[in-house]
């Protein structure tokens, strides 16, 4: 699909489109990286090269957009497996792109194959689905501050996930979702958590630019969810390319999800 079509199709429905690159390690196994050790070399390599597209992309400022954002989200994730490296990239236009293949050549890493974008239906299913498990693959924070979460409710991930994938869409792509918030809330809301098995994780990280440490903290583990659940499905599948809840550019909130 041609970048003009991915465009033409999320005006014609509720759609999510990102780019789901992949890179791999010219010399292996020459760094052991995390998500978030990758982005910030990644953000150095990208200054030193493209200071402009550093700045729209690796270190946006909030000059319009949702209210109530003290910072806007990255319109990038990574997700790091050995000597492959997947990045989840939400602008999808040809300078995006090009920049981020840059900054990931600079590092050691080629993409693996030709780019294409991924078109994701928002729409509902045809069939109905009443019970799903959530696996929480990295620390996933939900909440500010909290924990030691035994269990997370469905409504908060829904309403967390909603408001993530419209702002990444407002900024970055066609535009806000055409969506009732609040009816999406309230039914999310009816969603039960059957069963739970989550564990506190307890991370931080160290700013080489500021000498600050940051928490990285959140809860792993999986969470089982019943109840008219067909609507969010989409959703969910879009969290799996995009992480859901706070600090997901450093890697947190990456999630996987099964129908059971």
């Amino acid at each position: 699909m041609s970048l003009q079509g991915s465009a033409t199709a999320s005006r014609a429905k509720q759609t999510f489109v990102l780019y789901p690159l992949r890179f791999q390690q010219r010399e292996l196994h020459k760094s052991a990286w995390t998500a978030n050790t990758l982005r910030g070399a990644f953000g150095a390599a990208l200054r030193r090269l493209q200071p402009d597209a550093y700045a729209r992309y690796f270190a946006p400022q909030l000059s319009e957009g949702p209210s109530g954002l003290a910072t806007p989200p990255r319109p990038f994730v990574f997700r790091v497996r050995e000597n492959e490296v997947g990045l989840n990239l939400f602008a999808v236009n040809e300078e995006a792109l090009s920049a981020f293949s840059k900054g990931m050549g600079e590092l050691g890493f080629d993409l693996m194959e030709a780019a294409a974008p991924l078109c994701l239906s928002l729409e509902p299913p045809a069939r109905s689905v009443t019970k799903l498990r959530v696996r929480f693959l990295s620390p996933t924070e939900i909440d500010r501050g909290a924990d030691d979460v035994e269990q997370v409710e469905f409504s908060a991930v829904a309403r967390r996930l909603r408001d993530r994938i419209s702002t990444l869409r407002a900024l970055y792509g066609t535009g806000p979702l055409d969506v009732d918030f609040a009816a999406f809330g309230a039914a999310s809301d009816s969603i039960r958590t059957v069963h739970s098995e989550l564990k506190h994780e307890r991370a931080e990280r160290l700013s080489k630019a500021t000498g600050q440490r940051h928490p990285l903290s959140g809860f792993t583990g999986f969470a089982e969810y019943e109840g008219d659940i067909t609507m969010f499905v989409p959703y969910l599948d879009a969290a799996c390319y995009t992480g859901v809840g706070r600090q997901t550019v450093w890697g947190k909130g990456e999630i996987s999800v099964e129908e059971i």
